[in-house]
C-alpha cells in the first residue's frame, strides 16, 4: 500500500488492505476548509489506482463527522475582496472533490457521528455505504445562510431522489439517523463506538471477499448505467463483462469456485 505521509487536517490509517481517513479538525467541527479538501483529495488521488487498497472509510474525530463548508473562509472571501471568478474557482474545486469521492474505484464507507451538515451531508451522499448513529443530525442548511447547495446538489438528488432532495434543499429540514435510514441515506444504524466499528468491520469483511478489479468495474458500471442510452449500455456492459471474465480475476474467481478454495484476493478478517 502507498506511503501517504502526514497531513495537517487529516489522519490516515492503513491495515488489511483498508484505508481509513479521519477528518482531524474537531476544533472547527471538521469543516471542509480548502486545506482539508486538498489533503483528502491528495490521499484519494494517490490510492485511486492502487488495487492493494480495497476500501476506504471516512469519518470524523471528536465525535462529529463534518459541519459542512468552512464559514470563516466564506466570510474571508466576502470581506477580502474576492471576485466572482475567485469564488467560482473555489466552487469548481469543491465539485472536483465530490466527484472524486463519488467515482473512487474502491468501496467508500462513511461512518457518521454527531452531525453531517450542508457539505458534510453532501459528502455522505457520495458514499457507497453509510453507517450512522441514530441521534446524528443531518441538514442541508445552505438556504438558511442565503446560499445554495451548489456542487453537492447532484449527489443529494442521486441519493434521495428528486422529490425528497428538492424538499430537503428548499426547507433546510433537520433529521436524525433513524429518519435518514427511512429516506435511504443511511444503510446501517449503530449506537456507540463499539457498534459503529463492529458494523464497519462486517462490511469490510464482505468487501474483502470480492475481487478489487471487479469491484472497480462494477462501480464504473453502476455510475454509467443511468447515463447511457440502452444500446450503448448493452455494448458497454457486454464489453466490460467479457474483459472481466477473460481477465486474471475472472479466471481466478471461476477456478477457485470450481476447485472449492478461496481466491487469491480473499482477506479473512476472522483470522486476524
Amino acid at each position: 500500500m502507498a506511503d501517504l505521509g502526514e497531513y495537517k487536517n487529516i489522519l490516515c490509517e492503513q491495515a488489511d488492505g483498508w484505508l481509513t481517513i479521519w477528518f482531524n479538525r474537531p476544533d472547527n467541527r471538521n469543516a471542509l476548509s480548502t486545506e482539508m479538501i486538498k489533503d483528502i483529495s491528495d490521499v484519494l488521488n494517490t490510492v485511486k489506482e492502487d488495487r492493494d487498497v480495497r476500501g476506504i472509510t471516512m469519518r470524523g474525530k471528536g465525535g462529529i463527522f463534518c459541519a459542512g463548508g468552512d464559514l470563516k473562509s466564506f466570510k474571508a472571501s466576502m470581506t477580502g475582496g474576492a471576485s466572482k471568478e475567485d469564488i467560482m474557482a473555489t466552487s469548481r474545486t469543491a465539485a472536483d472533490f465530490f466527484h472524486l469521492i463519488n467515482t473512487m474505484p474502491q468501496v467508500v464507507i462513511m461512518v457518521i457521528e454527531g452531525a453531517a451538515m450542508a457539505g458534510g451531508l453532501g459528502m455522505a451522499c457520495t458514499a457507497d455505504v453509510v453507517i450512522a448513529a441514530p441521534d446524528v443530525r443531518f441538514s442541508l442548511t445552505e438556504a438558511m445562510l442565503g446560499i445554495t447547495p451548489a456542487q453537492i446538489s447532484p449527489y443529494v438528488m442521486q441519493k434521495f431522489g428528486y422529490a425528497v432532495a428538492r424538499r430537503l434543499m428548499l426547507t433546510a429540514a433537520q433529521f436524525d439517523g433513524a429518519e435518514g435510514e427511512k429516506l435511504g441515506l443511511v444503510d446501517f444504524l449503530a449506537s456507540g463506538e463499539e457498534n459503529l466499528s463492529r458494523t464497519e468491520w462486517q462490511i469490510k469483511r464482505q468487501v474483502l471477499k470480492c475481487a478489487p478489479g471487479a469491484v472497480a468495474a462494477t462501480k464504473h458500471l453502476t455510475l454509467s448505467a443511468h447515463k447511457l442510452p440502452r444500446e450503448e449500455m448493452v455494448e458497454f456492459a457486454a464489453s466490460d463483462f467479457a474483459d472481466c471474465l477473460l481477465g486474471d480475476e475472472g479466471r481466478e474467481g471461476i477456478s477457485s469456485f470450481i476447485e472449492k478454495r478461496k481466491p487469491e484476493w480473499f482477506v479473512d478478517l476472522d483470522r486476524k
